[in-house]
């Protein structure tokens, strides 16, 4: 799938595709209606202010603290704040960290993270596929960055490696 670049509009803001899109860095892509990408909360209102005066329209709030915007030509782009502590470093490590278009993409680590948090069925789904075809650096920083931020969730982690792992074989 081709998905906007929204550099232009939100330069010089920190920005990250997440979400589905992001996925297909590290799984097989799947299908997906819209383009997640990450902020800091501290950048919501000048990313507002820069996607309005690029032609985007605010079409609605997020349960999951974002707004919701569609592009000049129809694109549904769901914008999420993150709040946080690690989200800085997430998002700077994406600058480096691009996907075959092109986009900021969050690093595996973080993008496991984000969707472990979030404990949707689907982002579990996401995080046993990822893990499961990821290498053992990439697990290595999966588990220091839950070391850091999750420790109460390594169980947790281990087990959806695993379960990662025997699905992929």
């Amino acid at each position: 799938m081709q998905w906007p670049d929204l550099s232009p509009a939100l330069d010089p803001i920190p920005w990250a595709v997440v979400g589905a899109a992001a996925t297909r860095l590290y799984m097989p892509e799947r299908a997906t209606q819209d383009l997640d990408i990450a902020i800091a909360v501290q950048d919501s209102e000048s990313a507002h202010a820069q996607l309005s005066s690029a032609g985007y329209r605010l079409v609605g709030k997020l349960r999951i603290g974002g707004t919701t915007w569609r592009s000049p030509v129809g694109e549904v782009i769901d914008l999420i704040e993150g709040s946080e502590e690690w989200w800085p470093g997430a998002l700077a490590a994406a600058k480096n960290n691009r996907d075959g278009q092109g986009l900021p993409v969050l690093p595996l680590a973080f993008l496991v993270l984000m969707k472990f948090k979030a404990g949707r069925t689907r982002d579990l789904g996401d995080i046993t596929q990822m893990l499961g075809l990821a290498d053992e650096a990439a697990l290595d920083a999966v588990r220091q960055l839950f070391a850091e931020y999750a420790p109460k969730d390594q169980a947790d982690l281990e087990s959806l490696i695993l379960l990662g792992k025997m699905e992929m074989e």
